[in-house]
């Protein structure tokens, strides 16, 4: 392995420095130009060739041992690497109808988040530049495929434009609004009932995509807090259950992609896991990607926040990079 943080660091000094003259698509506001002035420091922009330099970091079978021994039953239970064949799926519309609404850089969030899920030990079902109608065929039969039997988990990772709850399909415009593909369905495909090879598996969600129009920043204040609620409820089996999500940025608020480097979302979703899946739950993993939102230094004027959604893990997803 090279000096990760020697590494990084050059990368760093070198992307530092600032552009002008990249063309945007001026009638988005989910775009981050360096040329705009807004002061942006753009920590994580990844060289072109990073992936054949690096590789994630391996866990090592003494780690796994001890984690097992500790935490017993708490821990998912992963299949052996021979025999096994894990599954991921992929969706990047880049291209839309609208050409206002291309999604420049969006094709380095492919590269990238391709390269992880490979480093990772999953078979990547790839699809492109797909209407909402052909995103719902696309998770349908990614949850069908007979080799989910022979998995131990999954991801989804869904990059697109999106609304509050839906993520918009290529065909999306002013004059064809309903092209849109709602994020519930997504766990609907996968669930219990429509997806029993992945029963008791992690399934991890990962969606980049606006979820509204606000910048996600504002003055603080503090409020009264509310009051708590008494809340009952028995079930008899779990339709949805073993789910994780990350989502790119809070309800109603944008989400910001670079025109060369791509979103920060994914940058720091590759960086991060990279680093530390070795030795992390997918929690703590997702933790450190929030985190990295809360500083300034990365996005300068720019404000998102990744945030957790529908987590209903009962137990410990480690990923054991390479065993």
């Amino acid at each position: 392995m090279t000096d990760l943080n020697l590494w990084f660091s050059q990368i760093h000094s070198k992307t530092v420095s600032l552009r002008s003259g990249v063309p945007v698509a001026q009638s988005r506001g989910d775009v981050v130009d360096y040329g705009a002035g807004q002061g942006l420091k753009v920590e994580l922009a990844l060289s072109d060739d990073w992936h054949k330099q690096l590789h994630v970091v391996l866990c090592s079978q003494e780690f796994k041992n001890k984690i097992l021994k500790e935490k017993g039953q708490e821990i998912y239970r992963l299949k052996e690497k021979y025999g096994r064949t894990r599954l991921a799926l992929l969706i990047n519309n880049i291209d839309f109808n609208d050409k206002a609404m291309t999604r420049r850089g969006a094709d380095r969030d492919e590269e990238n988040m391709e390269w992880l899920l490979k480093e990772l030990d999953y078979q990547v079902v790839k699809y492109k530049n797909l209407s909402a109608k052909d995103m719902e065929k696309a998770v349908k039969d990614f949850a069908r495929r007979e080799e989910h039997a022979h998995s131990d988990s999954t991801f989804v990772v869904i990059m697109s434009h999106g609304k509050r709850d839906a993520i918009l399909g290529v065909q999306y415009t002013a004059s064809n609004p309903s092209d849109t593909f709602p994020v519930d369905h997504i766990y609907r495909c996968l669930n219990t009932e429509n997806c029993p090879g992945l029963r008791d598996k992690p399934k991890v969600i990962l969606i980049q995509a606006c979820r509204g129009g606000d910048s996600g920043r504002m003055w603080v204040s503090d409020g009264e807090p509310d009051e708590p609620l008494d809340i009952e409820g028995d079930d008899f089996a779990h339709k949805e259950k073993d789910f994780i999500s990350l989502m790119s940025c809070t309800p109603d608020t944008k989400s910001y992609r670079h025109v060369e480097n791509g979103t920060f979302y994914v940058q720091n979703i590759v960086d991060v896991l990279m680093k530390h899946a070795h030795e992390d739950h997918i929690d703590d993993l997702f933790r450190k990607v929030i985190q990295r939102f809360e500083s300034s230094e990365m996005m300068g004027c720019y404000r998102q926040m990744a945030c957790k959604d529908r987590a209903s893990l009962p137990k410990w997803f480690y990923l054991f990079p390479g065993l």
